[in-house]
């Protein structure tokens, strides 16, 4: 069985490579500052509250009894969701429509050489139009930005999932988001650390970890939602929706969960990002059960791109 491919040796390599790049990561400019002070006093706790999920909460309707997918299709008992105040390295990003109106989708930071890699679902960042004051809180919760307001410089999304579209290149939902850094020039992981992230991770894990922010919280300040179950493999037999992907049962899921992490813990006890919920039918057609496209060396492209600063697809 191929083993699982983690980013620390990964960084490992990586700093080698960028230390043959001319100059490295530069530092942040007054323009960027400025930037990530404007985003920070945009992002305000009703603002942020009043966001709408990336994409229709399709999660939110069950699905028939006994489809792919259907709380019953796995026959056992499926694992409650509780809120809590989140982790520093889970948090949201946000921005405005073309229509004004706030939207959000989860991300999760992770090691990188430059501190500034962040690892989201494509399904929520794909989409052409416009994305204004586009920036990531992470650990936001009850309102609050505890570590403060990061702009995105860039998106990186495989070239397939442009092309074939969020069920035809289901298996490519996923995308490495670059940021600025924040108002006082600290880029994200030096501020909120960061988590491994894995590739060919497997996909039988017995204690997952799931994290998502959900899109309907009767709380006037939502909370994220917290829960441990188990994944397996899950093979589509949706001819439009084709590829393999991680399952999780967790109760609760609903539309504005996407790019919420699936987190196994690493082998010296940090945790290890290794799913990201998205993928077959952009995460699921229930909230009792979701999905993850699984993590290649599609992903290692995007990653090392994104770390070298080159032109993202589109």
């Amino acid at each position: 069985m191929r083993r699982p491919l983690a980013a620390t040796a990964l960084a490992a390599l990586l700093l080698g490579l960028t230390a043959l790049s001319p100059g490295g990561r530069a530092a942040a400019d007054p323009g960027q500052r400025a930037l990530a002070a404007a985003a920070d006093a945009y992002w305000t706790a009703d603002r942020m509250a009043a966001a709408l999920p990336a994409e229709a909460a399709r999660r939110a309707a069950a699905a028939a009894p006994g489809t792919p997918g259907a709380p019953d299709a796995r026959k056992a008992p499926v694992p409650p969701s509780h809120p809590f105040d989140g982790l520093p390295q889970v948090g949201t990003f946000f921005w405005t429509d073309g229509q004004g109106q706030g939207r959000f989708c989860g991300g999760t930071v992770v090691r990188s050489p430059y501190h500034n890699l962040v690892v989201s679902a494509a399904h929520c960042l794909r989409r052409p139009d416009p994305k204004r004051r586009l920036s990531f809180v992470p650990q936001y919760h009850d309102g609050l930005k505890p570590h403060g307001v990061f702009p995105v410089e860039a998106i990186y999304i495989d070239q397939r999932y442009y092309d074939l579209g969020t069920d035809g290149g289901a298996r490519w939902d996923y995308t490495v988001v670059r940021l600025g850094d924040r108002a006082d020039g600290t880029p994200v992981e030096r501020v909120t650390g960061g988590f491994d992230l894995a590739f060919h991770p497997g996909y039988r894990h017995s204690d997952v970890r799931l994290i998502g922010y959900p899109g309907n919280s009767d709380a006037k300040y939502p909370k994220p939602l917290d829960c441990r179950s188990t994944t397996r493999r899950y093979t589509s037999t949706d001819p439009k929706a084709p590829g393999d992907f991680l399952e999780i049962p967790c109760a609760g899921y609903v539309g504005g969960t996407s790019g919420g992490p699936f987190l196994i813990r690493g082998a010296a006890g940090g945790y290890t990002l290794i799913g990201v919920i998205g993928g077959y039918h952009t995460g699921g057609d229930t909230p009792d059960i979701s999905y993850s496209s699984y993590f290649t060396e599609d992903l290692l492209d995007l990653y090392v791109d994104a770390v070298h600063g080159e032109p993202p697809a589109g």
